[in-house]
């Protein structure tokens, strides 16, 4: 792998504010100092030496008052959009965001009404039941379908009965999906476009780990399949997930139906959800422009990873499983075989292996017996980590140990 950029340094981030670290120190204050979180989807890795030296460049000369976005900010994203995924976006499509998952709490309330039900494809990112929940609309759940080797599919029966539903108004999709780790084919977005609409259903595609696509993947952007498609889609996307900058709080949403768009702009309104980050708007303008050779080398560890946790389940344990991933950085280890309540489950990866992951459970119901692994760390990081995994399990769960 090329040494350009650093992949092996840790920045322990005790005392500092980070969510991930501070909810494990808060379960165990007194944890080793070589103990890293592998939960909440942020990374374990420096950030690009070209975003820091160009921030500090700019905080030279910037005034950090309330700033928007400009000319340049928006080249920058409209000529990555293009670039890395053949989307052609024009800029009065761009309604900037603090974040996606506010844009989608946004889009939940400018697009329904209270009591209309928004459809999910389950397990799936937890804050999408919240942004449902939360505004009091109902949530309906399509299951996936799993096979034999823990790949997951769309059931496509159940997702056309539930669209027909005429009081089912929008789809929340993801794409690529969390925590499944899947890039949708071509043909599946197909169904799903048809599927809605056909049925005049919404749909707000949360794409923000568009960029985190393994070799010989490619991610296809759900409004690009047709003109159609494009104008009954909000497309969100961010480079905070792909440049570890999700504490600069700058998203943009990608929205062609100039209806829809003011609807969304309304509700940003009524929140009061402006973004003036005027390092937000400068971090994501120095990602896209400069640091694309950190985001390729970042994917072949990202690559590296998985299949190290892959191969070590293989090697190691019976009945439990750690599928490949397609897309993002988290990886869905199935440890169903251990009959572990939730409770259960995460005591003994915090207590016993002194893991920290993110817990199935969160993700669905049918996430329950499953495990979310973070592989944006070091390698060494990971290797620590399945090393503490199995002299867990072979202590306590001898059976499932080779």
């Amino acid at each position: 792998m090329n040494k350009k950029y650093d992949f092996e340094t840790i920045i322990n981030k005790k005392g500092q504010g980070s969510y991930k670290w501070d909810q494990m120190y808060k379960i165990d204050p007194n944890i080793a100092d070589n103990i890293v979180p592998l939960s909440v989807a942020d990374m374990e890795l420096k950030i690009a030496k070209e975003i820091i030296d160009g921030l500090k460049k700019y905080l030279d000369s910037a005034i950090l008052g309330y700033t928007g976005p400009y000319e340049s900010y928006y080249s920058a994203v409209i000529d990555w959009l293009n670039r890395r995924h053949n989307f052609k976006v024009k800029k009065e499509w761009i309604v900037c965001s603090n974040g996606v998952v506010s844009a989608i709490y946004d889009c939940v309330k400018a697009f329904t009404k209270e009591d209309d039900g928004i459809i999910v494809f389950t397990p799936v990112y937890y804050p999408f039941y919240s942004s449902i929940k939360n505004n009091n609309r109902k949530i309906i759940e399509c299951e996936m379908l799993k096979n034999e080797n823990n790949y997951y599919e769309i059931d496509f029966e159940k997702f056309e009965k539930l669209a027909s539903d005429e009081k089912n108004k929008l789809l929340i999709f993801c794409s690529p999906h969390n925590p499944l780790g899947r890039v949708w084919k071509r043909e599946e977005l197909e169904k799903i476009g048809n599927i809605a609409l056909k049925n005049n259903l919404i749909i707000i595609s949360d794409e923000i780990h568009s960029d985190l696509i393994m070799p010989n993947y490619r991610h296809t952007v759900l409004q690009t399949l047709s003109d159609e498609l494009s104008e009954i889609t909000i497309t969100c996307t961010a480079p905070t997930k792909s440049f570890n900058l999700a504490g600069v709080g700058i998203s943009n949403i990608i929205i062609k139906n100039e209806k829809l768009r003011k609807k969304f702009e309304i509700e940003q309104d009524r929140s009061s959800s402006h973004v003036f980050a005027a390092l937000g708007y400068k971090a994501c303008e120095l990602a896209y422009n400069e640091s694309e050779k950190w985001l390729d080398e970042l994917i072949l560890l990202i690559d590296k990873n998985q299949k190290l946790v892959h191969d070590f389940f293989n090697k190691n344990f019976v009945n439990l499983s750690a599928p490949l991933i397609e897309g993002t950085y988290l990886q869905w280890l199935d440890f169903k075989s251990l009959e572990l309540s939730n409770e259960e489950l995460k005591k003994f990866m915090n207590e016993k292996a002194k893991l920290y992951f993110s817990e199935g459970y969160t993700f669905g119901k049918n996430g329950s017996g499953f495990e979310r692994i973070n592989l944006a760390a070091p390698t060494w990081v990971i290797k620590e980590a399945l090393d503490r995994l199995y002299s867990a399990l072979k202590e306590v769960f001898p059976e499932v140990c080779k």
